[in-house]
């Protein structure tokens, strides 16, 4: 069986976050099973040629072009994409979008549903009610038809499978699947030594408020004074504020930025942190937090992260009510023995709830009812 995915883009350092992830792990999970599955997706950032692969994943990357100014990841593409996307769709079993409301993923979208190539559509959570003209736009001329007519609409939560029926106007047509994120077996990492190092690993972007993580500094560091405040991602527009309220604050010296990180340079920062913090509002099912997880580092999140309530019953981590609430959570799990029983929790969680294994035999075996 071949199998294509398409995302929106990939970067050197990783702009687009999560679903790209998720596409890696599940070709990667897929290809243990039999499956052949390339990455199609826009490439930017690169010095020389756009690679043929990403993360170590067979793709089919195609140079990002800007085409609506101001309008981000929605206003770019790809002209030769764009002709050669039904070409794409037609070379493959079965067509896998990571859909966005862009110029990249509808398109291929469109395209298989033209081709009558069974689709799957997995979004993330980047498709709920927006009152943007340019998404009303689209939602009207592609998205709803494409939930529509999709062999399988895959959604993470119960609340993103809602946030679909309010775009489509109508309940789940009948072909929406519930398939949560999965990550890697990887082994649980020891308690670091040394002062407390707290990591928050997202694009430094509004939603996921790292001024919120910073404004926590100054409890953690009466009680904690060594302990340093990380901040890694690609800096999306609120990196600056955060920098310059840690200067107000007179906490400057224990905050640090990494900018964007590779894979690989994301698990030792997660092996090196005793708390990952991701003080993110509305944040479906972030693969920051499962990757913490999969390592064993307790997370501080929120209540309308997806994952909250798995981490609040199984003790994996912990759940700040408001922003005020997070250097009070910060610091239980700083205790050396609540921080052991939270990692031992978190690495149980990632094994038995989020493993990729489960995830892509359940994937498969959707695919082989779909071709």
């Amino acid at each position: 069986m071949r199998a294509l995915h398409a995302v929106t883009l990939h970067t050197p350092a990783q702009a687009f976050g999560g679903p790209v992830r998720v596409a890696v792990n599940l070709t990667a999970g897929l290809a243990d099973r039999g499956v052949e599955s390339r990455i199609v997706a826009l490439g930017s950032g690169f010095d020389g040629p756009l690679p043929d692969h990403v993360d170590g994943r067979p793709a089919r990357l195609y140079p990002a072009r800007r085409v609506l100014p101001g309008a981000g990841f929605s206003g770019i593409t790809s002209p030769g994409l764009l002709a050669g996307a039904r070409r794409l769709v037609r070379a493959a079993d079965v067509v896998h979008v990571h859909l966005a409301r862009d110029l990249v993923t509808l398109p291929i979208a469109l395209a298989a549903l033209r081709a009558g190539r069974p689709l799957v559509v997995q979004t993330h959570g980047m498709v709920d009610p927006s009152d943007k003209a340019l998404a009303r736009l689209l939602d009207a001329v592609a998205v709803r038809r494409v939930l529509r007519r999709a062999g399988a609409v895959l959604h993470l939560t119960p609340y993103e499978r809602r946030a679909l029926d309010a775009v489509l106007g109508t309940p789940d047509p009948g072909n929406g699947v519930r398939l949560v994120n999965g990550v890697p077996a990887q082994e649980r990492r020891p308690r670091p030594p040394g002062p407390p190092r707290l990591l928050l690993l997202a694009r430094m972007q509004a939603r996921k408020r790292p001024a919120d993580f910073v404004a926590a500094a100054p409890e953690v560091l009466h009680r904690h004074p060594g302990a340093r405040f990380v901040l890694a991602g690609a800096d999306e527009g609120e990196l600056d504020g955060a920098l310059k309220l840690a200067a107000s604050l007179g906490v400057a010296g224990s905050v640090e930025y990494l900018g964007a990180l590779a894979p690989d340079a994301v698990a030792d920062e997660l092996r090196r942190a005793h708390v990952h913090v991701l003080p993110s509002v509305d944040e479906p099912f972030p693969m920051s937090v499962l990757e913490a997880l999969s390592l064993g580092v307790p997370s501080v999140v929120t209540p309308t992260n997806g994952l909250a309530d798995d981490l609040s019953r199984t003790g994996a981590g912990r759940v700040a009510g408001t922003p005020g609430h997070l250097a009070g959570q910060i610091l239980t799990l700083l205790d050396p023995a609540a921080n052991d029983r939270a990692s031992a929790a978190a690495w149980q969680l990632a094994r038995t709830s989020f493993s990729l294994d489960a995830v892509a035999d359940r994937l498969h075996t959707l695919y082989e009812s779909l071709v």
